[in-house]
């Protein structure tokens, strides 16, 4: 699954994580994190995966496209 921007900054609002928090988590700068976020770049394969790595870790699933109501992919987190 590639990770969109916008499952990132829903997966953030999930958790209640900031830009900052999320880089940290997965061990990246803050731009790195902010850039992807607004469009401006997509980050390397392995720092896209240590992002998804980091928010799954937290508790987000990530929903491929079809598996929401929307039509879209999404995320969620995971049930206790």
């Amino acid at each position: 699954m590639s990770l969109s921007p916008e499952q990132s900054r829903a997966a953030r609002g999930l958790l209640d994580w900031s830009q900052t928090q999320l880089a940290k988590a997965s061990n990246l700068s803050e731009s790195t994190v902010r850039d992807f976020e607004k469009g401006r770049r997509i980050p390397s394969i392995n720092n896209l995966a240590a992002v998804e790595r980091a928010l799954e870790a937290a508790g987000v699933v990530f929903l491929a496209d079809g598996e929401t109501t929307v039509g879209g992919p999404g995320v969620r987190l995971k049930s206790l």
